[in-house]
């Protein structure tokens, strides 16, 4: 992970600059809000410790915090979605469990798993973003609906960057 720590870093940023200045002002009738940045925790490697991966869950929920001006919503979730990852990653894990040196990618272990793990990742922060972001059952069914809608839509961006941004690069 050392070796990959620079483009670790490059992704962060980039993430984060564009949820900032570009996903954050996409919004289709007050429901649809498209989160790419937790794209950062689905890529962390398999061997990621679980303080490490907890941490950076943190301090990148805590950036989007201080530019979207939500005091905590953005890092709790954040935070919910990477302590869940370990158990979600061992409950799809492959029969012959993760091959060394692999990443959680779609073009390491194919579309269908990478569709579980996105799917249940992305609905699992959303619900708990947008519920804390209403924190009022009263608006119970308008919640559905956005966790629903913006989850299609950042599972829509999460696949496009998988495919076509993050290629699959060369092992040694």
């Amino acid at each position: 992970m050392i070796n990959r720590l620079p483009g670790y870093i490059f992704i962060y940023f980039i993430l984060v600059f564009l949820q900032v200045l570009v996903f954050n002002n996409i919004q289709f009738s007050g429901y649809v809000n498209p989160y790419v940045y937790i794209l950062f925790i689905f890529m962390l490697p398999f061997e990621t410790p679980g303080y490490l991966l907890l941490l950076l869950a943190f301090i990148l929920g805590l950036t989007i915090d201080i530019f979207s001006n939500t005091p905590g919503m953005h890092s709790f979730a954040t935070v919910f979605m990477a302590f869940i990852r370990p158990s979600l990653l061992r409950a799809i894990a492959p029969r012959d469990d993760y091959q060394p040196g692999t990443l959680p990618t779609i073009h390491d272990y194919g579309a269908g798993w990478y569709f579980k793990y996105s799917v249940v990742l992305i609905l699992v922060h959303h619900t708990v973003l947008f519920f804390i972001e209403v924190y009022d059952f009263s608006y119970f069914f308008s919640t559905i609906w956005r966790i629903l809608a913006s989850s299609v839509f950042t599972l829509i961006f999460v696949f496009i960057a998988q495919l076509f941004v993050f290629r699959k690069e060369k092992r040694r």
